[in-house]
């Protein structure tokens, strides 16, 4: 969450600009007494048990009745208590942090809802009972009654909720979003909120130790990771509640960092712990121990202990509703209305739900989200024919600035030549390599998501490890869009090193077909016919907003074709190729269709034959340099319109479609236009077993010889 209110004063700034944080843990103590801090704790909790059970009497002007309660409780209560207290505590620090610093909270704790909702209330920036924010007592009611705001805000932490900037529940990239979003801006601090079940999934372990490829590549800022270390995940015990306080310490001291641990239950303790954190944040890049702040509060803490003999404090039960039926069970109704009161509402707000003075000392004062960094104009495409382009158009958009090359150690493989002097594999600072896909990916998230261009290049097999990070990263887009928070620098992957020429192990093009199978309407799968089209299709990715790009380019340069129609492939995603197609009406016999390099390498051969073999076959060929072209034009926004589509695939003739793709994720892309019948597509089909690459063509019916057997039959169908 951006925040901008600042201290006046000059700019207390370390070397590159990185701000000195100890002051805002100074001037928050001197300006924000600790009752302040613990009555914004009290007031987020309160508001997230309301959100849960109310309907009604959400500022309490009589006692609690029956009808007040929602018939079917719903929602997260047991992660609310620690996210809440972080945020009570950062408020003030955020409000006077360091003059042209920023201060973001990135949660990885999806069910964490309601307190983002909560806070938002709070803060001023959640409309709820018109269209601009505001407090009152309707808009407190519809805060609780309307919880989970299905059709607005949601119950879960998304960008659709003001401030939210990574969507929670994403299963382990909190952590490596967060140090993407710092890279190369040493005045911002991102302070990652971490459960302790989300520090069990790979993507959280691998991104502690991740920083260390980091080092030495360029002026960033701090992350504060804050572990809430709460003992529980939904259905039991933590791997982490398994660790004493001095193991605790051991584990992190191991990856590099300073723990504090403190449990919150010494406000005026946890605020000096605090200050000493802040006081020790230093650049991401800097080969020095990060602090990293554990938060050992219970999960849950502050609602009910048991209740009806029930344990309810340290168990599972605590994870969603920990008081199941309080409209239909009179002890849990009790015990509702006491745990609400414990808060003391009256305190908190006043009668018409405007959070009181002593509350309103903590609270930040947020503004809008920066706005997106305007695009680069593209890089001009100029040069040899061959593969080197792509790397000059990457090295030419990073020396334009706000640009990252993101690579799971695989740049020097896939051929790419970084340095200014091509012949140093040495990586420049703005490339940075690890063995891991979804780092790499998270990195590009956080970079990309705070306004900077991205590119993640890797090989064909190892990117389908990122499918799943990469639809929750489409849906968190598509939510940050319906708020109007587009302009968002695009997701950009190069993907090499085919299967075509590679072992079996390293054979999985199914990262593009999972994309398609997403009908997101920004998605583009490009598949160019050679490198002179591939950098330029690459120098278009880097220039653009709003899209997420899949460039899908063999490393192996071998052929390049007349560029003739290069610009209409860039502007139309298809054209039509003179030099391989019949000249002149009437329409073709055949449309032969070849998209990507691999498969215009071999369909352009089978042209040839076919035209000697069949000198009477009028042939029309047609490149695809866009996939989602084909689709249909209501999903796809790139997709052909009916009349251009006819134009290049004549209605009913017989299409041989060769793809470097798996076959039947084209085939759904015709067949939502009605198409697929007379489409004849061969992609990549598994062989089951390692196979040279010339005997994989031949398996998979794309060597010319097996492409020219089957146009021949097409046409032998003809007559």
């Amino acid at each position: 969450m951006t925040e901008t209110a600042m201290l006046p004063g000059p700019v207390v700034a370390g070397p590159g600009g990185f701000p000195d944080w100890s002051h805002a843990a100074v001037h928050a103590a001197a300006h924000v007494p600790d009752a302040a801090v613990t009555a914004a704790w009290r007031a987020l909790n309160y508001l997230c048990a309301a959100q849960l059970y109310l309907d009604d009497n959400v500022l309490p002007a009589r006692p609690l009745r029956v009808e007040d309660v929602k018939k079917v409780p719903s929602g997260h209560w047991g992660v609310c208590p620690p996210v809440n207290f972080m945020l009570a505590h950062l408020g003030p620090l955020t409000s006077r942090r360091p003059p042209g610093s920023e201060v973001l909270v990135v949660h990885g704790a999806g069910h964490a809802g309601p307190s983002a909702l909560a806070h938002a209330y709070l803060t001023k920036t959640l409309a709820l009972t018109g269209h601009v924010p505001g407090w009152s007592a309707d808009d407190l009611r519809a805060l609780a009654a309307g919880f989970p705001h299905t059709r607005a805000y949601g119950g879960e932490i998304t960008p659709l909720i003001p401030g939210v900037r990574y969507t929670g529940g994403q299963l382990g990239p909190a952590l490596a979003v967060a140090q993407g979003m710092v890279l190369d801006a040493p005045h911002r601090l991102v302070v990652a909120l971490l459960g302790d079940g989300e520090l069990e999934t790979g993507a959280a372990a691998a991104a502690w130790t991740a920083r260390r490829a980091l080092f030495g590549s360029g002026l960033h800022g701090a992350v504060l990771p804050v572990v809430l270390a709460n003992g529980l995940r939904m259905g039991g015990p933590s791997v982490l509640a398994g660790l004493d306080k001095d193991e605790l310490r051991a584990y992190f001291t191991g990856l590099g960092y300073e723990p504090f641990l403190h449990d919150g239950s010494d406000m005026a303790g946890f605020r000096t712990v605090l200050a000493e954190v802040f006081a020790r944040l230093r650049p991401l890049g800097a080969a020095r121990p990060q602090p990293v702040l554990v938060l050992t509060m219970p999960k849950g803490a502050t609602g009910p202990d048991h209740v009806a003999g029930r344990q309810i404090t340290g168990t599972p039960a605590v994870h969603k509703t920990p008081l199941k039926d309080p409209a239909h069970n009179r002890e849990e109704f009790d015990a509702l209305a006491a745990w609400l009161g414990s808060y003391g509402p009256g305190e908190l707000f006043t009668g018409c739900g405007q959070p009181s003075d002593l509350v309103g000392q903590a609270l930040l004062h947020p503004a809008p989200l920066p706005r997106p960094a305007p695009p680069v104009a593209p890089v001009a495409v100029r040069g040899a024919e061959a593969w080197p382009l792509v790397s000059a158009v990457i090295r030419e958009r990073a020396a334009a600035g706000a640009f990252r090359l993101f690579s799971p150690d695989e740049a020097a493989s896939n051929r790419l030549r970084l340095a200014a002097d091509c012949e140093d594999d040495r990586l420049p600072a703005w490339a940075s390599e690890i063995l891991n896909e979804e780092i790499s990916h998270a990195w590009l998230q956080g970079y990309t998501e705070t306004g900077r261009d991205a590119l993640l290049a890797t090989y064909e097999a190892f990117a389908a490890v990122n499918t799943s990070l990469l639809v929750q990263h489409l849906k968190h887009r598509s939510a940050r869009t319906a708020t109007g928070g587009g302009g968002l620098a695009n997701i950009n992957y190069l993907i090499t090193s085919l299967g075509w020429r590679n072992t079996y192990t390293h054979q999985n093009p199914g990262l593009v077909s999972a994309m398609l199978e997403t009908q997101n309407p920004t998605v583009h799968v490009y598949t160019p016919a050679d490198a002179t089209r591939a950098a330029a299709v690459l120098a278009v990715m880097l220039a653009g907003r709003d899209r997420a790009n899949f460039l899908i380019a063999d490393k192996h340069h071998t052929l390049t074709f007349p560029p003739d129609t290069l610009r209409e492939e860039l502007t139309h995603g298809a054209a039509i190729w003179p030099h391989l197609s019949t000249p002149g009406p009437p329409y073709p016999d055949i449309v032969l269709a070849s998209a990507g390099d691999v498969a215009a390498r071999e369909l352009s051969a089978a042209a040839r034959r076919l035209a000697a073999a069949r000198p009477d076959a009028r042939i029309r060929y047609v490149h695809i340099n866009d996939l989602t072209v084909l689709g249909h034009p209501g999903t796809w926004p790139a997709a052909l319109p009916d009349g251009p589509f006819a134009s290049l695939f004549p209605t009913g003739t017989p299409v041989l479609l060769a793809t470097v793709t798996q076959a039947p994720a084209v085939r759904a892309l015709l067949a939502a236009r009605d198409e697929a019948a007379r489409v004849h597509v061969v992609g990549y089909h598994d062989p089951g077993r390692p196979l040279p690459s010339a005997d994989l063509l031949e398996h998979c019916g794309m060597s010319a010889a097996a492409l020219t057997a089957q146009a021949l039959s097409m046409l032998k169908e003809l007559r």
